[in-house]
């Protein structure tokens, strides 16, 4: 991989709509749900710029990307975008309703992916919009859309996975499931360095990648 500002631009653009929209998605859904939280901190927006971490979103990645390239010749990169805020209290049935808004910033990915997909067919060679540059992108947004929903989804507090597990779980079994949310990102660090998220992640991407087959023909 190369760092030319060609490539930097097919990147950043699948990524920053892929966060923007993910994140956005969790605040409308509160909102229609009954908690305003996320609107008045104007997170409810396509703004990427309220929604990117300094340092999940641009310095972690960005080390990340160079070090795996110079010292295992492989890129790989992992980060994360700011949280929206959710008072799931404020929510009409708290319980149930996490469950909606911890699995619309997932079903956004896929959405997005099934875009890219298309928009992918359109600007390959035999498409209507052939383009080299454009159909890479679209390439390019098809995998961080997919991983990203597949990493989300893991039933680990607090991605979002871990959300919808604990609103279908009986509420003695939610609360304890829940205590887990202080070592899940920790822990999410842990299976990346020795491998095994990638491991745990690759079933689920290749259901993912069947699903969007099945719906697209990419």
């Amino acid at each position: 991989m190369d760092f030319s500002l060609a490539t930097i631009v097919l990147w950043a653009v699948p990524v920053v709509f892929a966060i923007t929209l993910h994140e956005a998605a969790h605040g409308y859904v509160a909102k229609l749900f009954g908690d305003n939280t996320a609107q008045a901190l104007g997170r409810v927006t396509l703004n990427p710029i309220k929604h990117i971490d300094p340092i999940g979103t641009i310095l972690v990645p960005g080390l990340m990307l160079l070090t795996s390239k110079f010292l295992v010749g492989v890129p790989f990169v992992f980060g994360w975008a700011k949280p929206v805020p959710v008072n799931f209290g404020n929510l009409r049935h708290p319980k149930r309703d996490m469950i909606w808004v911890a699995a619309a910033g997932p079903a956004v990915n896929f959405a997005m992916a099934i875009l890219w997909a298309l928009f992918g067919r359109m600007t390959a060679p035999s498409g209507a919009w052939v383009s080299d540059g454009l159909h890479q992108m679209s390439q390019i947004g098809i995998g961080i859309n997919l991983v990203l929903m597949v990493l989300n989804l893991l039933p680990i507090p607090p991605l979002d996975g871990g959300r919808i597990v604990t609103g279908l779980l009986p509420l003695p079994a939610a609360r304890v499931f829940a205590r887990i949310e202080p070592f899940g990102f920790p822990l999410i660090l842990l299976l990346l360095f020795v491998g095994w998220l990638d491991k745990l992640m690759s079933p689920l991407l290749r259901v993912a990648a069947f699903a969007l087959h099945a719906l697209t023909g990419a």
